[in-house]
């Protein structure tokens, strides 16, 4: 059986929500992790090589990052219908929004809430204003970023602001799609587990 290690309320808290969403059947472990506030420490059974979470343990394959994890098991239960996989409609785009995050949305975020200003992170990454620009511009005649149908990739791409609500840009196509995201029954489910207010 897959085996997810996970902290509450951090990361891999998405990750939880993916699996509800999902019907899959993963082993849970929940870790330590050393905090922003100075609480928590690495723990152990941990084997994430960083001991960060979330990380996945499917047989011989250990993942980490959302984006992979995310993938894999969208993937590995693609009768869910929350990623298209290899060769269907909506592929690239689901792709390209997953690696977004990753690659562009998270960091920037990060920047953005440590205030951090530097011409080398704007030439790379670009900025708040922009990355919203982007967002608001996929979500521009449709609910969801890849059209009518929720998936993984607004589960992951909303997850910041649903955590951090201060964090939503003031944009309406976001600020809604952020709440149809939350309202998802298995998002409601996970805020519930970790003791957040919904």
């Amino acid at each position: 059986m897959p085996i997810l290690y996970h902290s509450p309320n951090s990361r891999s808290s998405s990750i939880l929500t993916l699996i509800d969403e999902l019907g899959a059947d993963i082993d849970i472990v929940e870790v330590t992790i050393p905090r922003q506030d100075g609480s928590g420490a690495p723990d152990p059974r941990n084997p994430h090589p960083e001991k960060k979470v979330p990380y996945l343990v499917d047989g011989d394959d250990k993942i980490r990052e959302r984006g992979a994890i995310i993938l894999h098991l969208t993937d590995s239960y693609p009768q869910a219908g929350l990623g298209p996989v290899h060769g269907a409609p909506g592929r690239g785009a689901y792709l390209s929004w997953l690696f977004y995050y990753q690659g562009v949305m998270e960091p920037v975020i990060l920047t953005q809430w440590a205030q951090v200003d530097h011409p080398v992170i704007k030439a790379g990454l670009g900025d708040f204003a922009t990355m919203t620009k982007q967002l608001s511009s996929g979500l521009q005649d449709q609910p969801y970023l890849l059209g009518d149908g929720y998936s993984a990739a607004d589960l992951l791409c909303s997850s910041p602001f649903i955590w951090f609500p201060e964090a939503t840009p003031d944009d309406p196509a976001i600020k809604s799609w952020v709440q149809r995201c939350r309202d998802r029954p298995a998002a409601i489910r996970t805020a519930k587990r970790e003791g957040v207010a919904t």
